[in-house]
């Protein structure tokens, strides 16, 4: 059973960073996918970003050139770089993982385990 645990966010004024954390435990295995999402009160939760085996991070077309996902496998542990934030980005956000190659890695419900989501807010 993997337990995701996330930290990092926090209230930010527009034109700030934040940095989410994203620990898993449990892992096993060398194929699996990372992925971030995002929910806002009254929408459905979005992709942020996927990266699959440790390659190349796929991010949405709102996020990308801000947020910068990175991994420490030693530490089984992903991190997501959120600079220049923007009022449009407050939202719970999430860190999903599966210990597969998920095809459609932006589809939330493709992903097995979730961390339990972390508010960020940002203020305009």
């Amino acid at each position: 059973q993997v337990r995701l645990v996330e930290s990092g966010g926090g209230l930010v004024q527009a034109g700030g960073s934040l940095r989410l954390s994203c620990a898993a435990s449990g892992r096993t295995g060398y194929t699996y996918t990372w992925g971030w999402f995002r929910q806002a009160p009254g929408k459905e939760r979005e992709f942020v970003a996927f990266m699959r085996n440790g390659g190349t991070t796929t991010y949405s077309d709102s996020v990308k050139g801000r947020f910068t996902n990175s991994e420490d496998n030693a530490e089984n542990t992903v991190y997501l770089q959120m600079n220049s934030l923007k009022p449009e980005d407050t939202a719970v956000y999430y860190c999903a993982f599966d210990p597969a190659f998920v095809v459609n890695a932006g589809i939330p419900r493709n992903y097995d385990y979730w961390g339990q989501g972390t508010q960020v807010t940002v203020s305009s």
